[in-house]
């Protein structure tokens, strides 16, 4: 059947249909009028077509007076472009239309943001007014993406033998994680439906039920403060969950698939397509972080055992050391030759991040060994060659160090290494870097409480010998937790799940939790493990985060459709709003809010 909008849409048409007379609609992208000539670019989800009116046109003064983003139906004929007009940045660029008629299909208001263009607007503007945003270009090829590469992902997860099932949306509510968003029931005054904060004990009774592999694009729900590479209150991730696996099948499927997804979606390179492991205190003490961008080369060294030396007269870390305090270093490789200022500006800004500043100095040789810069002074030469030992450092480097406490320490360090390596520009920004963080600890010390609690995830497997753990060391038990991370960015935990109950009720008494606590919290888990559950195990990489680093942005918003402010508002609907008082009545609810 004939559409009576268009005979073709804005990208397909070319010197092949020249003279045809064919129908297009879309949107009036811009318009440039040359007096007795007017061109406008009509733009469709698909491309743009250059249309071309007379001013002795009866429509030509209907188009003159046209806003951008005003939806047009044009009819005309297929022409060649003038030598020298052609636009090669277009599909369409060899051919314009010339127009016979046009009938205006919906006309726009003044633009409170230009679609033409990818000048940035404030963000409570772009998400306002978030469907004139995603007309623009740029978004608009992100959520493209983003489309494709679900649908990618769904067809790569079917072919490994995966089945995709919906777990529930209206749940109960978990006492482990983030806040939840409530839910009042209607049917049962006073009581509250949690939104999911994850598939996770709906995934492993999927196990428990006799499923061998599942996988969801599933939607998350979880009460947060917005990041950049964190959408308040919702976000999909790709939730998978396998029977009868150890830690190694689980990375060798997300290994697979991943290689598979940014190869096709990225023409950058993947820097080792079998993904580091890196245990995690490894992790802690190298990168500062369990996130580590290995695109950077920068490592982090524990240099505490040079200021023990009588030869290193650095009294204020050797006063810290003392009292128990760690010393850090960073090389950087051959950058003696660095102006002043590059090292008193990394100083300026680690000090504008809370920290007591970075010491540092050069390593020179002219007859000896010795140190160039600040506290270059406290240092001998054999406390040189040993540092340069511990670093791996060589004449011509510099080092930047800093003294505190270890966590404090990781924090700063962390930072510290990306900002040296971004002002010497040495990360390879044409790399994907994944690593596995492993061997993840059971159990921490509470900063506040000073009570243990679950490090990770409180439904892992424990590592080592399960019918002779020794549960008077805690802090020394180590789980079958991993997260995968890409370029610094963290895609996903996942774990190995404990599927014993009576080993579960043990691991939670160490956390504080008596068994009727957790028969009551857990009830539907307990309860499906007791009656015969495979061993199994999952992750869920972040799609959000997938397609953020895909599309190259820093931002998670920009590859979202419609996402909520920093206050976990959303401009456009006006959400959360306010409701009337027979709906909170029909709920037992009554507001205590005191008003300003």
């Amino acid at each position: 059947m004939k559409n009576k909008y268009r005979s073709h849409n804005c990208s397909e048409l070319s010197e092949k249909d020249i003279n045809k007379i064919v129908i297009l609609s879309g949107w009036l992208h811009r318009k440039r009028d040359h007096g007795n000539l007017l061109f406008i670019d009509l733009r469709d989800h698909f491309g743009i077509t250059q249309c071309v009116i007379e001013n002795d046109n009866q429509h030509f003064s209907t188009l003159e007076k046209l806003k951008p983003e005003s939806v047009l139906k044009v009819i005309g004929k297929v022409v060649q472009r003038t030598e020298g007009t052609e636009n090669k940045d277009l599909k369409t660029g060899k051919i314009e239309i010339s127009i016979n008629d046009i009938k205006v299909l919906s006309s726009a208001k003044e633009l409170p943001l230009p679609v033409f263009g990818e000048q940035d607007y404030p963000e409570d503007i772009r998400l306002k007014y978030r469907f004139l945003d995603l007309r623009r270009d740029e978004m608009h090829k992100n959520i493209i993406l983003r489309s494709k590469i679900i649908s990618f992902i769904r067809s790569e997860m079917l072919k490994l033998g995966f089945l995709e099932y919906q777990t529930p949306i209206l749940t109960s509510s978990s006492p482990e994680g983030a806040r939840d968003f409530l839910v009042p029931s209607r049917l049962n005054p006073g009581k509250f439906y949690a939104l999911p904060q994850a598939p996770q004990q709906f995934k492993q009774l999927i196990m428990v039920s006799g499923f061998d592999k599942y996988f969801q694009i599933a939607p998350c729900f979880r009460d947060e403060d917005a990041r950049a590479d964190r959408s308040p209150g919702e976000f999909y991730q790709l939730d998978i969950e396998m029977s009868f696996v150890e830690q190694e099948d689980v990375f060798a499927v997300l290994e697979n698939l991943m290689v598979k997804i940014f190869k096709h979606f990225s023409s950058k390179k993947i820097m080792k397509e079998e993904f580091p492991k890196i245990p995690f205190k490894e992790a802690m003490k190298k990168y500062g972080t369990d996130k580590p961008d290995l695109r950077n080369p920068l490592i982090i060294h524990d240099i505490t055992s040079l200021f023990k030396r009588d030869d290193v007269q650095f009294d204020i870390f050797k006063k810290l050391v003392k009292s128990g305090a760690v010393v850090r270093a960073i090389i950087t490789k051959d950058t003696i030759n660095k102006p002043r200022s590059f090292f008193d500006n990394i100083d300026k800004w680690a000090k504008e991040q809370g920290a007591s500043g970075l010491a540092y100095f050069s390593i020179e040789k002219e007859k000896n060994l010795k140190a160039k810069g600040p506290v270059g002074k406290f240092f001998s030469e054999d406390s040189l060659k040993e540092l340069m030992k511990i670093c791996e450092a060589s004449v011509g480097d510099s080092v930047f160090l800093s003294c505190g406490k270890e966590k404090e320490l990781e924090k700063i360090l962390s930072i510290a290494r990306d900002k040296i390596a971004n002002d010497l520009n040495i990360i390879n920004k044409d790399l994907f870097a994944f690593c596995w963080i492993v061997d993840y600890p059971m159990y921490e010390i509470d900063v506040i409480t000073k009570k243990i609690k679950f490090s990770h995830n409180p439904f892992s497997m424990p590592q080592g010998d399960i019918d002779n753990l020794n549960f008077e060391k805690p802090l020394d038990i180590k789980a079958f937790q991993y997260d995968i991370v890409c370029n610094g960015v963290e895609l996903s935990s996942g774990a190995i799940r404990n599927h014993v109950p009576e080993l579960m009720y043990k691991l939670f008494s160490i956390a504080g939790y008596e068994k009727k606590e957790v028969e009551k919290k857990f009830s539907g888990m307990i309860n499906a493990l007791s009656y015969g559950a495979p061993p199994h195990g999952g992750i869920a990489p972040g799609i959000d985060r997938i397609v953020m680093l895909l599309a190259g942005t820093q931002n998670i918003r920009e590859v979202t459709l419609f996402p909520m402010n920093q206050n976990a508002q959303d401009l456009m609907m006006q959400a959360p709003s306010e409701v009337d008082l027979k709906q909170l009545n029909e709920l037992r609810i009554k507001l205590d809010i005191k008003k300003n």
